[in-house]
């Protein structure tokens, strides 16, 4: 339920003060790892007790932002689901997993102000601003 996954974003930048995600993950305590991937943007694992975060250290640091908000919320949302989530370069996300992870992401990355304040801005507009696809900024509008 989407607006369950914007109250967590929102709850989560009240808590830490931070929409930035890696400071949000050292709060927790989880682990991140950036390591060469290979096709592999990301992906999540719940090992011993232990929240790794695996990063393709190739991205550029607004990817790599991305990247660690979406895995962060696989972690906060799905973690018993007990799958490794896999975000690769090729597939387009459309299994709910993967889109309520994209949809915790933006919110976390995106304030309410940044959309009211460019309200004026076409989708497309907003996400060049921004450097974020269409398709994730019509999710962020939903």
């Amino acid at each position: 339920d989407f607006m369950n996954v914007k109250r967590l974003a929102d709850s989560l930048v009240r808590k830490y003060n931070t929409r930035n995600p890696f400071e949000i993950i050292s709060n927790l305590n989880a682990i991140v790892v950036f390591y060469p991937l290979h096709g592999v943007k990301g992906f999540y694992q719940y090992f011993q007790r232990n929240n790794i975060i695996y990063i393709d250290e190739t991205l550029d640091d607004t990817e790599k932002s991305f990247v660690c908000a979406h895995e962060l919320g696989h972690m906060l949302l799905h973690k018993k689901a007990n799958a490794i989530f896999m975000d690769s370069h090729t597939q387009l996300n459309t299994t709910k997993y993967e889109i309520e992870a994209d949809r915790f992401a933006v919110d976390l990355l995106i304030p309410d102000e940044t959309i009211l304040e460019n309200g004026q801005m076409t989708t497309e507009q907003l996400g060049r601003m921004l450097g974020y696809s269409k398709d994730l900024i019509e999710l962020r509008l939903k």
